[in-house]
């Protein structure tokens, strides 16, 4: 039986937020999950914490505008990479929003629930299979942006690493799903995404597969 990965999905779920001196302050708590984890998933997490306690909180803010607001490939808003800005992307939104609602789990009016940070919060609150089903619904978003974040050699990359390793293997299905997005980019939105190997060459989570 796999490790239960709900106190990896709330760390990071926290890592992928805006960095904050309250992010910095959580740091002992998050290293103490990170070190609890599966190596393939702790593992990854501890460098990122390393760099998120040697670099100045400036720099951190800024890279991560840099990163996950000035790119579009880079984009947290998951259901984008699968409907762009399409009408159905807006149905994505209304039924995530209202199985987060059925779950207890209330969004501020700014917060939109395909937000990796959000739904990973969701995930670490439900059952384990219930989260890990929600996660794989977008799987190849998923995949696509930790693709992004290798390719840009981003601070963040370690983080998606991680996820991913609390998920299981992709399967056929899965990385063609993938290689689709990679090729042509979210629906009527294609601006700014440069093209990606095929998912085969997709970097692995630290500690290889599984």
């Amino acid at each position: 039986m796999r490790p239960d990965p709900r106190h990896a999905w709330q760390a990071q779920s926290l890592l992928l937020g805006y960095p904050t001196e309250e992010l910095l302050g959580h740091v002992p708590l998050l290293r103490r999950v990170a070190a609890s984890a599966e190596t393939r998933v702790g593992e990854p997490m501890s460098r990122f914490l390393d760099h998120l306690e040697a670099t100045p909180l400036r720099r951190l803010a800024s890279d991560y505008v840099s990163t996950f607001d000035q790119q579009k490939r880079c984009c947290l808003y998951l259901t984008y990479y699968a409907y762009g800005d399409t009408r159905k992307r807006g149905m994505a939104l209304l039924n995530l929003k209202q199985t987060y609602a059925a779950a207890g789990l209330r969004l501020v009016d700014d917060e939109l629930p395909d937000h990796l940070a959000v739904m990973l919060e969701y995930a670490s609150g439900v059952d384990v299979q219930i989260g890990r089903d929600l996660l794989n619904t977008h799987r190849a978003g998923l995949e696509l942006l930790r693709l992004a974040l290798h390719d840009c050699e981003a601070a963040w990359a370690p983080v998606l690493d991680s996820i991913s390793a609390t998920l299981p293997v992709l399967r056929g299905d899965e990385r063609e799903a993938v290689a689709r997005l990679a090729a042509q980019g979210p629906p009527e939105e294609q601006v700014g995404l440069a093209p990606y190997p095929p998912p085969q060459l997709l970097p692995q989570p630290s500690g290889g597969r599984r």
